[in-house]
């Protein structure tokens, strides 16, 4: 049980990562913040791969989880530049500061 509510967690980390990438980018639009899309929008494909790979219980969701963590963190980066300005920036670098630190607990199990 603790296994599994271990990577629950982690999907969920994933799904409101996610979420967050896609309100920011909706933000950014408006705000004409090129930058910030383009991380949202690569990490949002990326949690909602990790997402997948982990909830159909892949023996490859290692690599998608360290992956997902080296994104978030470079989303975390880039939206903490803007956090004090856009309260989509500030909910999107704690979603992704998250989303790697539970993906981070996944990234060494490797099965390839």
């Amino acid at each position: 049980m603790g296994e599994m509510a271990n990577i629950q967690s982690c999907i969920q980390a994933c799904q409101e990562a996610l979420r967050a990438c896609q309100a920011c980018v909706a933000g950014d639009i408006r705000d004409g913040n090129g930058e910030c899309i383009a991380i949202n929008l690569d990490c949002a494909d990326i949690c909602a791969a990790t997402l997948n790979v982990m909830s159909r219980g892949s023996p490859h969701h290692g690599d998608f989880c360290a992956l997902c963590a080296h994104v978030c963190r470079a989303c975390a980066a880039e939206c903490a530049k803007h956090a004090s300005m856009h309260q989509h920036c500030a909910e999107c670098q704690a979603a992704c500061e998250r989303c790697a630190a539970e993906c981070d607990k996944h990234a060494r199990e490797r099965h390839i």
